[in-house]
């Protein structure tokens, strides 16, 4: 009888260790999958669909009428979408630099020996607990021109009260107001994070070597914290991009337009007169304004992937 060949120990090796990496790949796809089938579900099917009604005209009842790219050449000529997306970049630049400015500031404050540190930290990171029409039904109570907390103040020091819903600037302003006071905390908590991940040494070598508050956050601060400030770059104007249930219900685009933004024009052409077609082109016109700057932003930014 022929004996039967030694086994090379390389190759069961090299056999067990490609087992072991399919096993661990088969383990990682089946965590994936339920979130892969959901983003399927409720984000690509609605993209693509939307994609295909805004080549169509449709009444919301029925089948649409392909009529190519009619949709967005009306939009070139439409003043009222001109109108919503002057006032969506009015409010991102706006919003977006003081709500992060702000949020810095704070978060400043915060990390240094301040008295009652966690009470202040759980009262801004309160409004993060509340949803958007909550926040904007709180807006409607303060602002409101003829019951508003803000305006019967004001009276009664003898200040003339502001007409927040008539006058174009002034709801313009409410809404920047009450959405400023939803968003700090949040950024207030980012920035804390990535101030609490700097090294102390760091500002001890700086005060060494002499500099002074100011120098020492605009060079030590400043630079380190630039991936927080690099994430909430992107996230706060992809939400001011996206804006819609604090201007919906404090002011519902008035008065004459004033506050209509993107989303609020495209939900009227949608639910109210029902064209969906043309609000489907606006959302895609929505979409590729976003994904435009948040590509942008990914490519010029030196600050992403900065540690210390």
């Amino acid at each position: 009888m022929t004996a039967s060949p030694r086994r090379d120990p390389v190759r069961a090796r090299r056999r067990g260790a490609r087992t072991g990496s399919r096993r661990e790949a088969l383990a990682g796809y089946t965590f994936v999958a339920p979130n892969m089938v959901l983003l399927l579900v409720f984000v690509l099917v609605p993209l693509v669909w939307a994609v295909l009604i805004s080549f169509q005209r449709t009444d919301g009842f029925g089948t649409g009428r392909y009529i190519g790219l009619e949709n967005y050449s009306r939009l070139v000529t439409d003043p009222v979408f001109w109108r919503s997306t002057a006032n969506t970049v009015l409010f991102t630049v706006i919003v977006t630099p003081l709500s992060m400015a702000i949020g810095l500031g704070i978060a400043v404050l915060l990390n240094s020996v301040l008295p009652a540190r966690g009470l202040f930290r759980s009262i801004l990171i309160l409004p993060m607990a509340i949803s958007g029409v909550a926040t904007a039904l709180i807006g409607v109570l303060i602002f409101d021109q003829d019951t508003g907390v803000l305006d019967k103040l004001l009276q009664s020091v003898g200040l003339p009260a502001v007409a927040w819903q008539s006058n174009g600037t002034a709801a313009f302003a409410s809404v920047v107001l009450v959405t400023l006071w939803w968003r700090v905390g949040f950024n207030m908590l980012i920035y804390l994070a990535g101030l609490q991940a700097i090294n102390p040494e760091l500002y001890e070598a700086a005060r060494l070597d002499g500099a002074n508050r100011w120098q020492q956050f605009r060079y030590i601060t400043v630079p380190l914290v630039g991936p927080s400030s690099f994430f909430l770059l992107i996230l706060n104007v992809v939400y001011s991009f996206q804006v819609f249930d604090i201007v919906f219900v404090m002011t519902d685009g008035g008065p004459e337009n004033a506050t209509s933004v993107l989303v609020t024009y495209a939900y009227n052409n949608g639910f109210v007169t029902g064209d969906q077609g043309y609000a489907a082109a606006i959302g895609v016109v929505l979409l590729l304004l976003t994904l435009l700057f948040t590509v942008l932003r990914w490519r010029t930014s030196r600050t992403r992937d900065l540690v210390e």
